[in-house]
């Protein structure tokens, strides 16, 4: 059983930064891919953002360039590093585990096991 509590969002302008912290519980969290979701209202949980169990980074288009996603392993935490934020990355962000797989980078929100709460990003314009 993996718990995961985010934290890290808030309002910040158009082309401002957040760093989006995932803090997990349990044991062996190193043998986890990790994701990050996002959801408007209305709207399907989509996928963001994937880091691999072995550290392979993998992300959505749109934020190819913009967002980094990093884990810290001796910490139990995975971070999701946004800049150049646009409004139309407002969302619930939430962060999800995978158990092990094969597919070491799973990015579809039915692979994974365990999300946690989420946090909201506002960005205005």
């Amino acid at each position: 059983q993996v718990q995961l509590v985010e934290s890290g969002g808030g309002l910040v302008q158009a082309g401002g930064s957040l760093r989006l912290s995932c803090a997990a519980s349990g044991r062996s969290f190193s043998r986890y891919a990790m994701g990050w979701f996002r959801q408007t209202p209305g709207k399907e949980r989509r996928f963001v953002a994937g880091i691999s169990w072995i550290g392979g980074t993998y992300y959505t288009d749109s934020v190819k360039g913009r967002f980094t996603i990093s884990r810290d392993n001796a910490k139990n935490t995975l971070y999701l590093q946004m800049n150049s934020l646009k409004p139309e990355d407002t969302a619930e962000y939430y962060c999800a585990a995978s158990r092990p797989s094969s597919n070491y980078y799973p990015n579809d929100r039915n692979e994974y096991d365990y999300w946690g709460q989420g946090t909201q990003v506002t960005v205005s314009s």
